[in-house]
């Protein structure tokens, strides 16, 4: 089964329904919910997805929505050590530098699926988008 850190793009196309992106990222987030594979997020994609959510809607909505995806979802841990290696990092994205690596010290992530492949340049990581991860599955076999 393929573990995939799901990018905070990704979990707000879903939310957000934002076309033309929304269909792949339900997609994503459907195979997670079926087991199929196994989607991790991290603190700060929660935090940021509660935040712009939260523009939108009331606290107790945003809350049962992020209850409902973490029942599917696991979250992968952040420390010092993870913080560290962002800041020292050539990643030109600190948040992003923050999701490689602790997908990286999980040692847990085959793939980190986002839009913003370009800002995982830098990943040791396979990144796909959620466009070319569909494609590269074979789902009827």
């Amino acid at each position: 089964m393929n573990r995939l850190l799901i990018d905070t793009d990704v979990i707000l196309d879903f939310f957000f329904d934002r076309a033309p992106f929304v269909a792949n990222s339900a997609q994503i987030i459907g195979l997670c919910e079926e087991k199929i594979v196994q989607g991790y997020v991290s603190p700060v994609i929660i935090s940021n997805t509660y935040y712009l959510l939260r523009q939108t809607a009331r606290h107790d909505k945003v809350i049962d929505s992020l209850k409902q995806l973490l029942s599917f979802m696991q979250v992968l841990q952040m420390d010092q050590g993870v913080v560290i290696s962002a800041l020292n990092s050539k990643f030109k994205d600190f948040e992003d530098a923050l999701q490689n690596f602790a997908a990286t010290r999980s040692g847990e992530i085959d793939v980190i699926i986002t839009r913003n492949v370009k800002d995982y340049s830098k990943s040791q990581i396979a990144v796909l988008t959620p466009d070319d991860y569909l494609k590269s599955l074979d789902l009827n076999g």
